[in-house]
């Protein structure tokens, strides 16, 4: 349940309650012995003003504390001798929000004042008095009112103690997943991506030793092994939390660009609009989107060309990468891995994608990503 709903129920139930003690200490009021004339109309606004006053006990407990215990004090000396109710109420209501010192000092000046009031305006001797002051604020209710708030506060006390251990031991737990994650990737991973790296570095280091010409499918493998380790050693300090470098982003594209050309496919980069910072996640989001895209498009698509085109707009970033491959409007596309984390980045940042085969043949990825409000 969101914090708005939650707000607008509380409200909602604040509102019940402090109308039904309104009407029950009116009703209570009025079927006793009660004065007539002015006195009456003053007593009845005050018994209603008591009540009325806990819609307020959440959101201003010690004032609500004071308005119900002058309102006591007004009723009784108005020639009513109802309950005070509200009072009991609000005393919860304050102990509750942690206000147990003021609460008390309040309700101990308040029984001082019921008493005063009673033995002025209704002075019969102090016996009589005395007992008054107890029907319109009995002090067992006081304290049961006082030791169910502290009890009701320990409790949401402990609850939030435990929900914190909770979160605790998820983060630690995932703090641990994410080391053994870690581990998983370097013992599987770094040893075959440096073999890779090393042999390449080797095969072009004897080629040109040998004054061959270098393929330029070798150097890609090359450029290829070198930007796998940087990117594997990146991943692996995110993972243990000690990461320095930044991931790779939209000031990267140029060079992913090159990197791709070098392979053999021939490849444009394009940029619209007016470039200015964006979100990191969108940034990133971008970076990852391109770098898909053209892996697809040299693994499967046999093309020859591809265009990439990042335009800014003022509300978002639109990333459009075609290819001439052998994709037509026939050929459904098959969605991969690839595809699927592209979706997902996408929706995660309330963007939009839409990755088909183009008519005039060959594939097209575009892309929306929104520049408001992404984290």
């Amino acid at each position: 349940m969101n914090k708005g709903r939650f707000a607008v129920r509380a409200g909602l139930t604040d509102w019940a309650i402090a109308l039904g003690v309104a009407a029950l200490l009116l009703g209570t009021g009025l079927s006793g012995p009660h004065p007539s004339g002015a006195r009456e109309l003053l007593g009845s606004a005050l018994l209603a003003a008591g009540g009325l006053a806990l819609a307020g006990r959440r959101r201003a407990p010690l004032a609500v504390l004071v308005i119900t215990g002058l309102c006591a004090v007004g009723y009784l000396g108005a020639g009513f001798e109802a309950l005070a109710v509200p009072y009991l109420v609000a005393v919860y209501g304050s102990v509750r929000a942690g206000h147990r010192a003021v609460t008390l000092a309040v309700s101990v000046g308040l029984l001082v004042a019921l008493n005063l009031t009673a033995w002025v305006f209704h002075g019969d001797g102090p016996r009589e008095a005395v007992t008054q002051a107890r029907h319109t604020l009995e002090l067992a209710w006081l304290i049961a009112a006082f030791a169910a708030g502290e009890a009701v506060r320990q409790a949401e006390r402990r609850a939030d103690e435990a929900e914190r251990s909770r979160e605790e031991t998820a983060l630690r737990r995932a703090d641990e997943e994410r080391l053994r994650i870690a581990r998983e990737l370097h013992d599987s991973l770094t040893h075959q991506i440096s073999v890779i790296k090393v042999q390449s570095e080797v095969a072009v280091h004897v080629a040109r030793r040998r004054g061959e010409q270098v393929s330029e499918a070798l150097l890609a493998i090359q450029q290829a092994g070198r930007e796998a380790s940087r990117e594997l050693r990146a991943t692996l300090e995110a993972l243990r939390d000690d990461d320095t470098t930044p991931p790779p982003g939209l000031d990267h594209l140029p060079e992913l660009v090159k990197r791709f050309q070098g392979s053999g496919l021939e490849t444009t980069l394009t940029v619209e609009g007016h470039p200015r910072a964006v979100p990191d996640a969108v940034s990133r989001t971008a970076y990852r989107i391109v770098q898909e895209s053209l892996t697809n498009v040299t693994r499967h698509a046999s093309a020859t060309t591809a265009s990439v085109l990042i335009d800014y707009r003022p509300d978002g970033l639109r990333v459009h990468i075609d290819d001439d491959g052998k994709d037509t409007v026939h050929s459904a596309p098959t969605p991969g891995l690839g595809l699927l984390g592209m979706r997902e980045r996408v929706s995660a940042l309330g963007g939009r994608l839409r990755a088909e085969p183009r008519t005039a043949g060959g594939f097209t990825v575009q892309a929306e990503l929104p520049t408001d409000g992404a984290s």
